[in-house]
């Protein structure tokens, strides 16, 4: 399975973008996806934004990823 992630760029420069994802900064690929700006949120898959995304579908998506990684903290333990 793969999975994107979504993330908030905060720098562009010549089609390579540096995101936060989770508090950590990387430096992604832009170049699939037009017109990337800073502020803006996009999805993250193998180092390469795949697609741009509100800020509310990028807080809910990421509420529920904490969802999940809760319920299974919460069986394994």
């Amino acid at each position: 399975m793969c999975l994107g992630v979504p993330a908030k760029v905060l720098e562009t420069s010549d089609g390579v973008a540096v995101v936060e994802l989770g508090g950590v900064r990387r430096e992604i690929s832009v170049m699939l996806v037009d017109d990337v700006s800073v502020g803006e949120w996009v999805i993250v898959h193998a180092g390469f934004a795949i697609e741009k995304l509100s800020e509310d579908a990028a807080e809910q998506t990421l509420s529920l990823f904490r969802e999940i990684a809760d319920a299974e903290e919460s069986r394994d333990s």
